[in-house]
């Protein structure tokens, strides 16, 4: 009884955090598309459960404890039940008999075989190129902001962080979601659809825009500083927090950054809609670039539809018809309806 009683605080916590509103949480998309698995256990049930508790213990509730994923050697007696009396039982009596008949060759071969490779191996290797890149990104980024910089090492510095984290988030979504089951159009326009919503595609699709522009701006960086800050504080403390060095030197940034990755996210959005207007203005410039404001609006539109990014998108967004509308029914109320208009149809 004592035992049960104990339990019931972490039953109820179970059921609160199965029973979150995970969809309408925009922070549940971001950490979702940073976490890294295979895709064949992404479709799985448990481990999408097994994530939302992290991310409930996470952001919700500490105090709930995360049980690790089920094994196959859990699962197995329930397969055993399924069968029918006389199977089950034949089939018991085999395995007993294939244990005591290979109990000694097995404790013999146990120690001279390899262990088979494991999909967490993969993941690590994964995590250390993805690492080593956004580490490398955000010095380029800082190189290229810093007005002490040469001019021409600053340049190639800016268009080297952007190529970077395109090829970060190309790799990203091909260790998730792979490459089509098959080349034709209908597998083709499926594996898109189930892409072209991620927070990874949205910002490759952002730093391919700038990196074949001729237009440079430094503005445009701050989206990039903060995804690679992001992810390399959270590969140091996963897997740093041990070292003396870190936690000399990193340990108090780090978890800075992670306890304020909502300001982050706010700060990107507000940042990547400044630089559609920056984009407009330019086109009144001898820079001008019209097919790039365009299909960088077009971009912007789906960071304000797709589930990573639209939380935040949409705030900012409000927040800016706070601010100017009443200074345009004050000083010009014959543009308010236009304007209005223009905003519900783009973003509709």
């Amino acid at each position: 009884m004592g035992s049960g009683e104990g339990e019931d605080p972490q039953r109820l916590k179970r059921i609160a955090a199965a029973a979150y509103d995970y969809e309408n949480d925009p922070r549940w998309a971001d950490y979702w598309s940073n976490v890294l698995i295979p895709p064949h256990m992404a479709s799985r049930s448990d481990v999408v459960n097994h994530f939302k508790q992290k991310f409930y213990q996470r952001y919700i509730d500490p105090d709930l404890i995360v049980e690790p994923i089920g094994t196959d050697s859990t699962s197995q007696p329930a397969r055993t039940s399924m069968l029918p009396p006389q199977f089950s039982s034949s089939s018991t009596s085999n395995s007993n008999a294939r244990q005591r008949s290979s109990g000694s060759s097995s404790r013999t071969s146990a120690a001279s075989r390899p262990p088979p490779p494991t999909s967490m191996s993969l993941r690590c290797d994964q995590q250390t190129i993805q690492f080593s890149v956004n580490a490398w990104v955000f010095i380029l980024a800082v190189l290229a902001i810093l007005p002490l910089v040469p001019k021409n090492l600053s340049n190639r510095a800016y268009r080297l962080s952007f190529l970077g984290t395109a090829c970060s988030s190309l790799y990203s979504l091909y260790s998730l979601y792979g490459k089509p089951r098959a080349w034709n159009l209908q597998s083709l326009q499926v594996w898109f659809q189930s892409v072209v919503i991620t927070k990874d595609f949205i910002y490759s699709i952002y730093c391919l825009t700038f990196v074949t522009s001729h237009l440079c701006l430094k503005f445009a960086l701050i989206p990039i500083l903060c995804r690679s800050l992001e992810l390399v504080a959270k590969f140091l403390r996963r897997n740093f927090s041990g070292s003396t060095l870190y936690r000399r030197y990193l340990e108090a940034s780090c978890v800075w950054v992670e306890a304020n990755t909502t300001i982050l996210s706010f700060l990107s959005s507000q940042a990547e809609i400044g630089i559609g207007f920056l984009l407009i203005i330019s086109l009144f410039s001898w820079r001008r670039n019209i097919i790039q404001a365009f299909m960088y609006w077009q971009l912007l539109k789906l960071m304000y539809h797709a589930p990573a990014t639209a939380g935040y998108h949409q705030s900012a967004w409000s927040k800016i018809g706070r601010t100017v509308n009443p200074l345009i029914r004050r000083y010009a109320p014959f543009l308010h309806a236009p304007i209005s208009a223009v905003h519900r149809w783009w973003f509709r």
